[in-house]
């Protein structure tokens, strides 16, 4: 399946996703992943004949990014930031700060509940929409020695994100592992500066992993 002109691409998340978009304007993407997905298509529906069903008209493409969320915050506003929209592909990045949170705020959110939660959202958009579901693994860098620790729930917890896209039928972008795999050709901190939030480059390759998983026919990225 590929992406065509017709789609309602929706992406929801923590402040990966939200990466300063403008709340007060709908069509606000932010300058992460989800700008340079936008660009990609865009560039390649207004390049003349091609794979697009209708040349010239890139696909609808709406953020709900919100800082700091973790999985129960975006259960809170599902209904209102993704079932009204009627998107035609929703994709989800969440995990990171229920992580996070754990190990800086002592707020626990226990593998099992995170991963019942996520199947929840995605079985009831199913359900409910009949949308194309993608799911975006968490990633961490470490750039302090404490960071290292938060493998100890990180890892648990893409174990079951894993499991809750595979029996919702969603498709996986491993940002995960394209991280890391860039992580060995250069400095964690030119990826992450914090080890969480993707620098420009980061946010690039998070956009390239997700363009080659969902839609195949997207040119080669630019270097």
């Amino acid at each position: 399946m590929h992406i065509n002109a017709d789609d309602t691409l929706l992406f929801i998340g923590d402040s990966i996703t939200d990466a300063g978009r403008d709340r007060t304007v709908a069509t606000s993407l932010g300058d992460g992943y989800v700008h340079e997905i936008a660009r990609t298509l865009r560039d390649r529906a207004t390049a003349g004949p091609g794979p697009v069903s209708a040349p010239g008209r890139a696909p609808r493409i709406i953020n709900k990014g919100l800082n700091g969320n973790r999985v129960y915050d975006l259960e809170s506003r599902w209904t209102t930031d993704v079932t009204a929209l009627r998107p035609t592909v929703v994709t989800v990045k969440i995990g990171i700060n229920d992580t996070w949170r754990r190990y800086d705020s002592q707020l626990p959110s226990p593998v099992d509940e995170f991963e019942a939660c996520l199947d929840r959202l995605l079985k009831g958009t199913t359900e409910t929409l009949g949308a194309r579901l993608v799911v975006i693994t968490p990633f961490l860098l470490p750039v302090t020695p404490e960071q290292e620790d938060w493998f100890d729930d990180l890892l648990p917890r893409t174990d079951a994100v894993l499991r809750a896209a595979r029996d919702n039928g969603a498709q996986v972008v491993r940002a995960d592992l394209a991280l890391r795999r860039a992580a060995q050709e250069r400095e964690a901190a030119e990826l992450a500066p914090d080890g969480v939030h993707p620098s420009p480059l980061g946010h690039r390759l998070i956009a390239d992993a997700w363009l080659t998983e969902v839609d195949a026919r997207t040119p080669a990225p630019r270097r």
